[in-house]
């Protein structure tokens, strides 16, 4: 791991020489740059996956082409079914070519080379309140793990909260009595999320056994892992990875955010306000969960009326 903590422990394969590139790197984007911080995480993850893969194919960083580049991203669309988050990668890549040209590695930033694919926006994958309730009940609670990875979970559900806002989380930012959370989201704008009985119950559980965790350390994150240290956003996409594999279901962490937001808005909770909980600069990102039960009620409907089609006209009737 780098001297400023910026590389997961999954990622110290990387030598002591990438790891420096990689810290100077990350430090240029906040401070040269101006990039938030959860921009610069996303960046260094992607950086760190094309250093360690082009140690994987015998590339010397300085001699990487176009066409190594376009290998890259092949490989990692393969790993991925998000065209929003491949843009996201080249956007680090060209960012990090920019860099290498500065610093005399690159004698030119052939990343802006690379085409970003155009980000189609489909309806997100939502669960029922009885699929949350049978993936949070899967989780074993008889270790302070398993009481972290039920609090963990139970929170980003009752608050929507985005992965990366999970993992930055301070202990300082609950508030017990009134039941809500600042939250730091995506440009450092903090909001105020209110959550439910159920996550206060397993917080508190948590708290009570989360000094056993730490082992004399003094984290100031909410979520620590058995090191005693901050619960990365790698971490936490494993640990869901495990769970959700134990009752049969094959969904994201990000779904438990996107069902927050629907079982509002069909308990009757108003568009502005579940934008303010999500943390969405713009409410035309929100409106997306207004037509998920618009296209649940066509798949209802082919289902049992398969004989019938609901027409546009109708629809407008």
């Amino acid at each position: 791991m780098g001297s400023t903590g910026i590389v997961d422990s999954e990622k110290s394969s990387l030598n002591e020489e990438q790891q420096a590139l990689l810290n100077n790197f990350y430090s240029e984007l906040l401070t040269v740059d101006r990039k938030s911080i959860l921009t610069v995480e996303t960046y260094i993850f992607c950086i760190a996956d094309f250093l360690l893969w082009l140690d994987s194919q015998n590339i010397e960083l300085s001699a990487v082409t176009h066409q190594n580049l376009l290998y890259f991203v092949s490989y990692i669309s393969t790993n991925c079914d998000s065209s929003l988050t491949v843009a996201k990668d080249i956007s680090a890549l060209r960012s990090f070519g920019h860099y290498l040209v500065n610093k005399k590695i690159w004698a030119e930033n052939v990343a802006l080379l690379i085409d970003r694919p155009k980000a189609t926006r489909k309806l997100p994958d939502v669960l029922t309140t009885e699929q949350v309730d049978e993936l949070l009940g899967s989780i074993e609670t008889d270790t302070p793990l398993g009481i972290r990875d039920r609090a963990l979970f139970e929170l980003i559900y009752s608050c929507g909260l985005r992965i990366s806002e999970a993992s930055s989380l301070k202990t300082m930012a609950i508030h017990f009595d009134e039941q809500f959370l600042m939250v730091e989201g995506k440009g450092d704008k903090e909001r105020i999320v209110p959550f439910g009985e159920e996550a206060l119950f397993w917080l508190k559980k948590w708290m009570a056994v989360r000094s056993s965790v730490l082992k004399g350390k003094r984290t100031p994150e909410l979520f620590v892992n058995w090191r005693g240290e901050r619960l990365s956003r790698k971490g936490i996409w494993k640990r869901f990875k495990e769970i959700e594999s134990l009752c049969g279901l094959d969904v994201k962490v990000h779904t438990l955010r996107h069902s927050f937001a629907t079982h509002l808005l069909a308990g009757g909770a108003n568009l502005r306000s579940v934008q303010e909980l999500l943390g969405h600069t713009d409410i035309s990102t929100t409106q997306i969960y207004t037509h998920i039960d618009e296209a649940q009620l066509g798949v209802y409907h082919h289902k049992y009326f398969p004989g019938h089609v609901i027409t546009e006209e109708k629809k407008n009737d």
